[in-house]
């Protein structure tokens, strides 16, 4: 049931004109920042030339390029969560989902998979792109794989989160600014938190994305990310049950 209730939203998803013109966006967003930084790859390689240990171009082009798009994740994730049960209810679709012979836990593994699969899709082109780079250069495949997993474990997190606040409310706008509020909160305290051990460094994905970015598979961050999604996922089991009970 999980599966089949994940294929429903991808194919809804897919559906969507409003899809097609993000995807087109992102894509359109992506290569000029990709192209940008090959570019002053390239401009700089004389410098380089001096250095005994160069970056290579892993991480002068690529890893920048994942870490845009974590940033872009936080912004694009919540429009995307917004209409997973938010806008279900608002269309009074939700009620059928609620009535049908489904547990809770189908319903939000469910959308989140689906969901999960359709970013998956969306970010796909970022590897393909960077991976042109082997046809003139070597790529350092470790910090790929790295940032590629660190990207999965991010939307994930990303997603059950959006999910959660969506499953609060009626009214999808709402949905939508109350997780892009937390997601931005969240690195924002991250970012203006001095201390090294300050706990806002301790709860913020993003915080716990820079390693894998850096290319370092931290089993920390990992479980990190893994209980974050859980936690969030659990909550919304908890409040679709609530609802199925309390109407």
């Amino acid at each position: 049931m999980i599966r089949l209730l994940a294929m429903r939203e991808l194919r809804s998803l897919l559906a969507m004109p409003s899809t097609w013109f993000v995807l087109a966006v992102l894509q359109f967003i992506l290569a000029w920042f990709f192209l940008a930084r090959t570019e002053a790859f390239l401009e700089i390689q004389p410098q380089l030339a001096q250095l005994a240990n160069p970056p290579g171009v892993t991480t002068t082009v690529a890893a920048p390029l994942f870490n845009t798009v974590a940033l872009l994740l936080m912004m694009l994730v919540p429009m995307f969560t917004t209409r997973l049960v938010a806008e279900e209810r608002r269309n009074q679709t939700f009620t059928l989902l609620l009535s049908a012979p489904l547990s809770g836990r189908h319903i939000v593994l469910g959308k989140f998979f689906g969901l999960l699969i359709f970013l998956v899709m969306l970010m796909a082109g970022v590897p393909l792109m960077l991976y042109t780079l082997a046809l003139g250069t070597h790529l350092d495949h470790g910090m790929m794989l790295s940032n590629i997993i660190g990207l999965l474990l991010l939307t994930a997190s990303y997603i059950a989160l959006g999910l959660y606040v969506s499953a609060l409310t009626t009214q999808p706008i709402i949905a939508a600014i109350g997780a892009l509020a937390v997601l931005v909160g969240l690195w924002l305290a991250d970012i203006g938190a001095s201390a090294e051990n300050s706990p806002w460094h301790f709860i913020s994905p993003l915080n716990h994305f820079q390693n894998f970015n850096a290319g370092l598979l931290d089993s920390g961050d990992a479980a990190f990310f893994v209980l974050f999604s859980i936690f969030f996922l659990l909550l919304t089991m908890r409040r679709i049950h609530s609802n199925r009970i309390y109407g």
